[in-house]
């Protein structure tokens, strides 16, 4: 598999944005995490999906009715579009003289003009655009072509549903840690581009691929999927580094001190879990038993 479509995969994993059946629930990975007799639930998500996803499957219903506070990566329900469309902006918006077009080859400046004019869309609205941002916007066109939004993620709707049972929600980082991610994965945005344009047929069968094995709660696939998008080229390693290891680390200081506390369900992407770096292992080297519920 190409890797620079399972690292568009994975950013689609972790960030932005489950596929459960009307017709037989999915069966994604949950873990029951203990010590000091108290019992928490993590879940690895798909920030993305389709509407076949309709509803939770009652093992994590239980799960959730189980603790007594959710936590999530960012809380977006609570922010209105206004307000994330304000905090988000010095963020994405690039400062003159910079421009798109000066922070980017002029070969991929004309392939994303031919992109956008073929959507009927004017390269010009994105001219003060950071190169991320336009890479993000790409890759939200191309998974709303396939059927997915962020609407029908499983964090939305576990989210919703912690909201309806007045449940306490914990945030693990906020909206411009999150964005300042992005803006540390900006120095490769022209290569982010490239490879982009390079594989964007290819989206499909893998996207697909990923999500089948998420909803199969298939973790060994997942961590194949982890090491292709992280491998040790320097890209590789800075982006694991960025958007894996750093976040990974500073959640594990805060969930540490609070699972010892309370009990409490947490959902956050996939792929922050498997690998030396993962929750999974981390946790257990807190000193908390962690163990894949069937």
């Amino acid at each position: 598999m190409p890797k620079s479509i399972t690292q568009l995969s994975a950013l689609c994993l972790i960030l932005c944005l489950s596929l459960f059946s009307r017709l037989g629930y999915a069966a994604p990975a949950l873990y029951k995490v203990e010590k000091a007799g108290v019992t928490s639930y993590l879940l690895g998500t798909v920030h993305v999906g389709d509407h076949s996803m309709a509803g939770l499957s009652p093992r994590i219903i239980s799960a959730i009715d189980a603790t007594s506070a959710l936590v999530v990566e960012v809380n977006i329900n609570a922010l209105s579009p206004s307000e994330i469309q304000r905090r988000s902006s010095p963020f994405m918006l690039l400062t003159p003289p910079k421009s798109l077009k000066n922070q980017i080859s002029s070969h991929n400046y004309t392939r994303l003009t031919d992109y956008l004019a073929k959507k009927n869309i004017s390269i010009d609205l994105f001219s003060q655009f950071a190169p991320w941002a336009v890479m993000v916007t790409i890759l939200q066109m191309e998974y709303q072509k396939l059927g997915f939004k962020d609407d029908f993620g499983i964090d939305k709707q576990v989210i919703n549903y912690a909201q309806n049972k007045a449940m306490p929600i914990i945030e693990l980082e906020t909206l411009e840690q999150q964005l300042t991610m992005f803006n540390h994965l900006s120095t490769h945005g022209d290569h982010m581009l490239t490879e982009t344009f390079k594989q964007m047929g290819d989206i499909e069968h893998h996207f697909l691929d990923l999500i089948h094995a998420w909803k199969k709660g298939d973790m060994a696939a997942l961590s194949q999927y982890y090491k292709l998008s992280f491998d040790d080229s320097e890209y590789g390693q800075f982006s694991e580094k960025v958007m894996l290891i750093e976040r990974n680390n500073n959640w594990i200081k805060q969930l540490s001190s609070q699972l010892v506390k309370q009990p409490l369900f947490i959902a956050v992407g996939a792929l922050h879990l498997p690998e030396k770096h993962g929750l999974l292992i981390q946790l257990q080297q807190q000193g908390f038993t962690v163990n894949k519920m069937l």
